[in-house]
């Protein structure tokens, strides 16, 4: 397997023919930070469709084990594993792929970043939609608050400054209350928003690419960015571009090939 980062939301890549039975425990173990290789999560990547035309199916287990439907961040460290193994992509030509998720089929387009060990990698998301009906929150330093599904589903809170946000315990918080949930605390910024995330079977990560989706889908609605919104995270930042697909642009970075097992 290998190991990749999309603005520190680092995952393990298995490129395999099937899924393997103790994937969930098989999850737990390698992505533990002390006691395995150390991941926000593992990503089985598995024969695609012919008759649905995809060319890798993505299966993704959060670092508690648990299956989650879409990451897109994960979705693109997906992506430059298989374009590191595709002779098209080796002879410099960028790559094409749709990538079956359990969110639904995403188009992805690999292209090199000029950097050995990076490529900048563009998500055509689907649409975002309402998410779960919430008529209120408990949360006395949220200024207003939204739900949507970019085919996992989110909390949207703004905030007055992210930075002021306690988000381990907040959004854990937050995300019990709403029925188990991922988590954006957003406030507005010169050049677009600054987000924070808290993500359900993981916890606090340096970025979140369907969470960006979410959150700059909500904060269009809201009159605080246009679009493309730039969306800046503790890892950095990615470049959503809102309409009937959103499109998520941003970089993925080979870590290490890593022998487990």
């Amino acid at each position: 397997m290998s190991k990749h980062h999309g603005l520190g939301n680092d995952f393990l890549i298995a490129l395999a023919g099937a899924l393997p039975a103790d994937a969930p425990a098989m999850a737990r173990a390698v992505c533990h930070r002390t006691r395995g290789v150390g991941a926000d999560g593992l990503i089985f990547g598995l024969p695609g469709d012919a008759g649905a035309g995809t060319d890798v199916t993505m299966v993704l287990f959060n670092a508690d084990g648990t299956r989650a439907e879409m990451s897109g961040n994960g979705i693109r460290c997906l992506a430059q594993a298989v374009s590191q193994q595709d002779s098209r992509y080796k002879a410099g030509r960028g790559l094409e792929l749709r990538i079956a998720t359990d969110g639904g089929i995403r188009a992805v387009q690999v292209v090199p970043s000029g950097e050995a060990c990076e490529v900048e990698a563009y998500v055509s998301m689907g649409p975002v939609s309402s998410g779960v009906e919430l008529e209120s929150i408990d949360y006395a330093d949220g200024l207003r608050f939204a739900t949507a599904d970019v085919g996992n589903p989110h909390l949207v809170v703004e905030v007055a400054s992210v930075e002021e946000v306690d988000v381990a315990t907040d959004g854990a918080c937050l995300a019990e209350t709403a029925g188990g949930i991922n988590v954006e605390f957003i406030s507005a910024a010169a050049d677009g928003i600054d987000m924070r995330v808290w993500e359900r079977g993981v916890g606090v990560t340096q970025a979140c690419g369907t969470g960006a989706c979410a959150a700059a889908h909500v904060a269009h609605q809201w009159g605080m960015a246009d679009s493309p919104v730039r969306v800046s995270m503790p890892g950095g930042s990615v470049a959503v571009q809102l309409g009937d697909t959103v499109l998520l642009a941003g970089p993925a970075e080979y870590i290490a090939t890593v022998e487990y097992g």
